[in-house]
């Protein structure tokens, strides 16, 4: 476990406070219009000062044992829930990244990663900006086991670095740049003799394998992919390289919508799982990727190699997760309960622990079954109806503007009253869906009945 002699702290992500400003800006000037002028003046001062002073103080904060928000609001609102605003390293259950957007400039790609953070019921987002986020990421996942970590924080934790030191260790190691390489790269062999002029001679195939993995991090695909060529002339035999390819040829094939790109990271997946040999925790990786793809069979091949070769935690945890999508919940309570058994760290035994009892709670009580399944129910029925009213927000504004633009006084009102109106059933929504999103406890539901 790493931890940190001092205290790390970045922003929280700022979407819920732009939406409380938008929604306050609105109202306090529909108030304005209304002449309702002390109303107007509350939620001015509310939207533009005291949410913004909300925001900014706000931050989430590192100190090597636990995680802490320090706004005001979340405190609130823990106090009202009998949730909490800190969650100890020790009691992380899971760490998801995911990609939010892709922008393509120049030849590379420029990405944002959102990283969430779960544990004891809370959940603490992380969206990467400059070098204080890295920081505190690097800091957060390297303090955890791998087995809490997925395929993408497990690449955020060893190969996230700053944009120019990865590019300035490209040129040290004579990768061209991507638009030399955009034309070379997808050629045959004998078009590439310019590229292999430049080859760095005294890096070894995993030295480059980091190399390459920073640069695809970075979002430099051409010159990841240079890169994994140059390691495969050193070692072929690498599982982990053609697992890393496989990963950078699946960024390759998105951004250039290639579909022999795609089949060939897939056929780049196969041979690491060929060469994975007694690797268990490659093996559930592999399996994780196939699953993601959406390739069932193979994934659950690959899971159910990984717990031959020793990764029981990660393997029973992947095949849950294929018997939860193809609905077969004794198959998810079983392999739940084996995961609890494989699992290391105390919290991965209880994140285990508690999936395999709500499963089986629902597999052997149709009540709570059904209450469960209203729940979701419920909840979808109320997220689309909350799309349905921001869009009537939206498509109410037109009326509101062309109003106040040609002083006609009846579009205005129209505007105002559809506009407002929805926003306010929006607002409801979005509150009730977030109290109704925590599953309902058993033994309160086995009270009721």
């Amino acid at each position: 476990m790493v931890t940190t002699g001092r205290k790390l702290s970045v922003r929280v992500p700022l979407n819920s406070y732009v939406t409380a400003f938008m929604v306050g800006s609105f109202f306090a000037g529909l108030f304005v219009y209304l002449e309702f002028d002390r109303f107007a003046y509350s939620m001015f001062v509310l939207s533009w000062v005291v949410v913004p002073l909300f925001a900014f103080s706000d931050r989430l904060v590192f100190d090597g044992k636990r995680i802490r928000r320090t706004g005001i609001l979340p405190r609130i609102w823990a106090a009202i829930t009998g949730g909490r605003s800190r969650l100890r390293i020790r009691d992380i259950e899971q760490i998801d990244s995911a990609t939010l957007r892709i922008i393509r400039r120049g030849g590379n790609a420029h990405y944002r990663f959102r990283t969430a953070i779960r544990g004891r019921d809370e959940l603490f987002v992380i969206t990467s900006g400059g070098s204080d986020h890295r920081e505190l990421l690097t800091a957060i996942l390297s303090s955890v086991p791998n087995e809490v970590l997925d395929q993408r924080s497990i690449d955020l934790r060893d190969y996230l670095a700053d944009p120019k030191e990865v590019a300035m260790k490209a040129s040290f190691s004579r990768i061209p740049e991507a638009d030399v390489l955009e034309s070379t790269l997808f050629s045959r062999p004998v078009s590439r003799k310019a590229i292999q002029i430049g080859t760095d001679e005294e890096s070894d195939s995993e030295e480059l394998r980091m190399l390459g993995n920073e640069l695809r991090v970075a979002g430099r695909i051409h010159q990841s992919l240079e890169v994994f060529r140059r390691a495969f002339h050193r070692e072929r035999a690498n599982a982990h390289l053609y697992f890393d390819l496989a990963r950078c040829l699946f960024v390759m094939a998105g951004i250039r919508r290639d579909s022999k790109l795609h089949r060939r990271s897939v056929a780049a997946l196969r041979l690491a799982e060929r060469h994975s040999q007694n690797d268990g925790n490659l093996l559930a990786r592999l399996g994780e990727t196939y699953f993601q793809l959406g390739d069932i069979k193979r994934a659950t091949t690959a899971f159910l190699n990984a717990i031959e070769k020793g990764s029981g935690y990660l393997g029973s945890r992947g095949l849950a997760e294929i018997a939860l999508r193809e609905g077969k919940l004794a198959h998810v309570v079983h392999q739940f309960s084996s995961a609890h058994e494989n699992a290391e760290s105390r919290a991965a035994k209880r994140f285990s622990q508690s999936e395999a009892d709500y499963f089986s709670n629902l597999t052997s009580d149709s009540e709570y079954m059904d209450l469960e399944v209203h729940r979701v129910n419920l909840v979808n029925s109320l997220s689309t109806a909350g799309r349905t009213a921001l869009t009537v927000t939206l498509f109410g504004l037109i009326p509101l503007i062309f109003g106040l633009v040609a002083d006609d006084s009846l579009l205005a009102d129209i505007g105002w009253a559809v506009s407002g109106l929805a926003l306010i059933i929006w607002c409801v929504l979005k509150v009730v869906c977030r109290m109704l999103a925590s599953r309902i406890p058993y033994d309160i539901a086995a009270t009721d009945n």
